[in-house]
Formats: structure tokens, C-alpha cells, sequence
């Protein structure tokens, strides 16, 4: 019975210290188990962190778009790093001349002082020419600051001058490198990755990438459907030591077989840009862009200008620009954004490219200074989908009337077409309204697509008017219908690219009320 006991008793101790060594050894594993896991926890929170924390927006880019960006959202108290693949000075032939309504949104954004000091002259409006005939259009300022007007400028120096402005922010960061590709997770851009001058690779995070790299943009085709168009290119000259007939005046001569600009960069320069026909110009090494410019457009320039012309063809500093156009087509991508001449292109006949810049970056501003927290992808792309719709009615007006202008103010084997030019000069000649309204329009002052349409539309009932006074005629009136048609036929396809939804209904348009997802 004693043994019995006692062999009770050594049994129960030896489970009692089995069970003790087990419930260490399992609370040990344990406490190590939850020690990896809070490791591994705070190590994706150190990885997590060192984004979130980080930068809140990349732009890609530091011109005039880029630039103006950088400075407007780091003032709104954002930490930008922009990257840019050349900070030095540019040296452009375009993006020089910028309208009265650019000059305002200038304003808004507080950088007006970037055109002092740069030698900018004030531009008041535009004169017209054809077959040895002019007429002035003034910009209708009557009602702004008189401060207010157009603004020309060597394109270097006024991004420059931005560049240094936005550089003055603390929470603005400028790098030079080529950015590469964009960062992608689980359907989101989560920041960009670049090459240094040194050539060293490296990545930058942020929650919102927005790309605004230019005409030439290597990123839109992830961001958008680019349908780019070259409907001719721009030879580019320097005219000095000379006057243009009206002072402070953008010049635009109807020349065959297409426009010819005319405007002042400096208080000695003037800009000269000879728009020539489609993708392919005359070559400059072998001379023959010398004599196509002495030849053919030489004897279309006004005598006050002529003898600076032909000196500047002499220097044979000639410069040449593709110039673009290119609706906006966005795909709506969580965590980027395009913007400028990456996202957006009109024919730079009209000047307006700043303009729907600068105009761009204010409704961006707007809709995102609501925003505390740029984090969540999917919800933020959502709300900026209203951007595509708020920019329309300045975007839409300009980008119409610079393709339907450059189509009118060019030379035409159709006389349908002859006649609708004709009647254009004609019909800016007569002053009041028919001068004031479309100028308002091309100026960014009234951005109205509707103004637009009508007044294109008055030009062309203008030309038929013409046509059928005093006596109509079967021809005349054949004339007049094909005048109709073919006015027809130049601005119904752009605004169908623009989309008619967006430009004239844009309050049916659901992204149009969109609220800040303010938490």
C-alpha cells in the first residue's frame, strides 16, 4: 500500500515538471513568435513610413507647367520633389508669347513678379495682315488693372525665374535626372524612377506623380490615349534692330501658303515664326531653308520688317519646332496625374499653351487644397476626375480656336476655303464685337465655347453674305453652300476630339460634383 503511494506520488511529480518544461517551452516559442512578428510589423511600418512620410507629390518636369506646380503646391504647404532632365536655362522658339488671360491665372498663383526682370514686353493685341492690307485687334482690357495685358519674354527666363521661385520653398525640392518609368503597385503609381546626371538609378515615392514633361513625354502612353497630329512645323528667327509696324502688337501675316508670326521677345528682339505646311521642311544645312525663306516668304513680309528678315536669314541662326496638337484623352490612373504639353496640345498659332497651363494648375489647386491626406489611390482618382471637367470650358475654347484659326489663316486651292479666309479678316476688320468678341476669346478673358461656336459661325454667314450681294448667282450661291460646309467641316471635328458633352453640358457630366473626400 506504502509502495503504492509513493510510485503515485513520483508519477504525479514527474507530469508536474513535464508539464512545467512544456508550458515554458510553448510560452518561449510564443513570446518569440509575437517578437518576429512585431519585428516584421514595424519593419513594414519603418518601409510604409518612409514613403508616407516622405514626399507628398512628384513632378515630373520643371517647365513652365512644371514649375509653376512645384511652387503653387509647395506654397499650399505640400513637400514636392520635382525632377527635371535639364535644369539649365532653356532656349525654346515657342512658348513665348503669353495672353492677358494667362497673365491673370499668373496672379491667382502669385507668380506675376516672374516676368519682371526678364525683359517682358506688354503685348496689347494683335494686328492683322493680307495682300498689303491691315487691321488692329485690341485686347478688350477696359475692366482689368492696368497692369493686366499680354506678356512676351524669352521662354528661358521666365522658367527660370519660376524654377527659382519654387526652389525658395522649403518643402519644395528640385533634382536634375530622366525619369525612366513609373512605379506601379496593385494598380496604383506609387512614385517614379529615375536617372541621376551621374547615372545613378534611383526611386522616389510619393502618393500622387504628376507628369508634366513635355511636348516630347516619354510617360503619357501609360496615362492616356495620345493621338498627336503634326499639322505643320515653325521655323524660328531672331529679327534685330528693327520696329514692328504696330508697337506692342503680335503680328500675324496671311501669308501663302501659311501664316507668318511676328512678335517683340525683348526691348530689341523680335520673334519671327514661319509656319510651314506638314512634318517635312526644307533643309538648313544644305541651304535650301535660306532660299525657301528668301524666295517665297520674303516677299510676303511687311517693308518694315523685310530688310531685319533677310539679315536674320543671313546670320543663319534658324531654329525649327514641330508643332503638335493633341486632345485630351486621360486614362484615370490612382496615383498620377498628367498636365501641359504632356497631357494636352493645340496648334501655337494663338499662344494659348500657358494659358490652358497656368489655368490647369489653378483648378488642380483648388481641388486639392481640401485634401489633408493624399494616401488613398483609388478614392483620390476618383475625386480628380472633376479636373478633367472643371479645365474644359478655358481648355476647350482654346484648343477649338486654335486648330479652326490655323485651318482659316491658311492659303487653300478650294475656293470655299478662300472665301471663309477672306471673310475672316474682313469680319475682324469691322470692329466692335466682331472684333472684341473673338479676340476676348483667343485672349483667355472669355473662355465661352458657345461665344465661340457663334462667332465662327457669324464669320462664316458673313462670307455668304459677301458672296450673294449684290446679285446672287447659281455659282455664288454654290460657293456660299460649299463656304458653309467647309466651316462645317473644320470645327465640328475638333470639338467632337474635345467632347461636346464636356464642353458644353459639363454640368451633366457626374465628375463635375465631386466632393473632397475629406475624412
Amino acid at each position: 500500500m506504502v509502495d503504492f503511494a509513493l510510485l503515485a506520488s513520483l508519477l504525479l511529480a514527474l507530469a508536474g515538471v513535464f508539464l512545467f518544461f512544456h508550458y515554458g517551452f510553448l510560452r518561449r516559442t510564443g513570446e518569440s513568435g509575437e517578437t518576429s512578428a512585431a519585428a516584421a510589423t514595424v519593419a513594414d511600418q519603418r518601409e510604409c513610413g518612409s514613403r508616407d512620410e516622405g514626399d507628398d507629390i512628384i513632378i515630373v518636369g520643371a517647365g513652365v507647367a512644371g514649375a509653376a506646380l512645384a511652387y503653387t503646391l509647395g506654397k499650399d504647404g505640400r513637400k514636392v520633389r520635382v525632377i527635371e532632365r535639364d535644369l539649365t536655362e532653356p532656349d525654346r522658339i515657342v512658348g513665348e508669347l503669353l495672353q492677358p488671360g494667362g497673365y491673370l491665372k499668373l496672379i491667382e498663383l502669385e507668380l506675376e513678379d516672374c516676368v519682371n526682370d526678364i525683359d517682358a514686353q506688354r503685348v496689347f493685341g494683335y494686328a492683322l495682315f493680307k495682300d498689303g492690307k491691315a487691321t488692329r485687334l485690341s485686347y478688350p482690357l477696359e475692366k482689368f488693372h492696368s497692369d493686366v495685358s499680354g506678356r512676351s519674354f524669352h521662354n528661358g527666363r521666365f522658367v527660370q525665374r519660376m524654377r527659382k521661385k519654387a526652389a525658395l520653398l522649403p518643402n519644395v525640392e528640385l533634382n536634375q535626372g530622366t525619369v525612366t518609368s513609373l512605379l506601379e503597385e496593385n494598380g496604383a503609381i506609387t512614385g517614379v524612377q529615375y536617372k541621376t546626371k551621374s547615372g545613378e538609378e534611383l526611386k522616389a515615392y510619393a502618393p500622387l506623380t504628376i507628369v508634366c514633361d513635355g511636348c516630347f513625354s516619354n510617360l503619357r502612353r501609360s496615362l492616356c490615349t495620345p493621338k498627336v497630329e503634326v499639322p505643320s512645323c515653325f521655323v524660328g528667327l531672331v529679327l534685330e534692330n528693327c520696329q514692328l509696324p504696330f508697337a506692342n502688337h503680335g503680328h500675324v501675316i496671311l501669308a501663302d501658303p501659311s501664316p507668318i508670326l511676328f512678335y517683340p521677345i525683348s526691348s530689341s528682339e523680335i520673334r519671327c515664326l514661319v509656319d510651314v505646311p506638314g512634318e517635312k521642311v526644307p533643309s538648313i544645312s544644305n541651304g535650301e531653308m535660306a532660299k525657301y525663306l528668301k524666295n517665297v516668304i520674303a516677299p510676303q513680309v511687311p517693308p518694315e520688317l523685310h530688310g531685319a528678315f533677310l539679315s536674320a536669314i543671313e546670320k543663319g541662326n534658324m531654329r525649327t519646332m514641330p508643332n503638335r496638337s493633341m486632345p485630351a484623352a486621360p486614362h484615370p490612373t490612382p496615383g498620377a496625374l498628367l498636365m501641359g504639353d504632356a497631357f494636352n496640345m493645340r496648334h501655337p498659332l494663338t499662344g494659348g499653351g500657358m494659358t490652358v497651363a497656368l489655368s490647369d494648375i489653378v483648378v488642380l489647386r483648388n481641388l486639392l487644397r481640401p485634401l489633408k491626406d493624399l494616401n488613398d489611390a483609388p478614392t483620390l482618382c476618383k475625386y480628380l476626375e472633376s479636373f478633367y471637367t472643371l479645365r474644359k470650358p478655358v481648355a476647350s475654347t482654346i484648343n477649338t480656336l486654335a486648330g479652326a484659326l490655323y485651318k482659316v489663316f491658311s492659303a487653300s486651292p478650294d475656293q470655299a476655303r478662300n472665301e471663309m479666309r477672306q471673310a475672316c479678316f474682313d469680319y475682324l476688320s469691322l470692329g466692335g464685337v466682331c472684333s472684341s468678341g473673338p479676340v476676348s476669346l483667343l485672349s483667355g478673358l472669355n473662355p465661352r465655347p458657345l461665344s465661340l461656336v457663334c462667332h465662327f459661325f457669324a464669320v462664316a454667314m458673313y462670307g455668304v453674305g459677301r458672296l450673294l450681294l449684290p446679285f446672287p448667282s447659281p455659282k455664288r450661291m454654290w460657293v456660299g453652300a460649299s463656304l458653309i460646309s467647309s466651316a462645317s467641316g473644320i470645327i465640328f471635328p475638333i470639338i467632337k476630339a474635345e467632347g461636346v458633352r464636356q464642353m458644353f453640358f459639363p454640368a451633366t457630366v457626374p465628375a463635375y460634383y465631386r466632393v473632397p473626400p475629406i475624412k
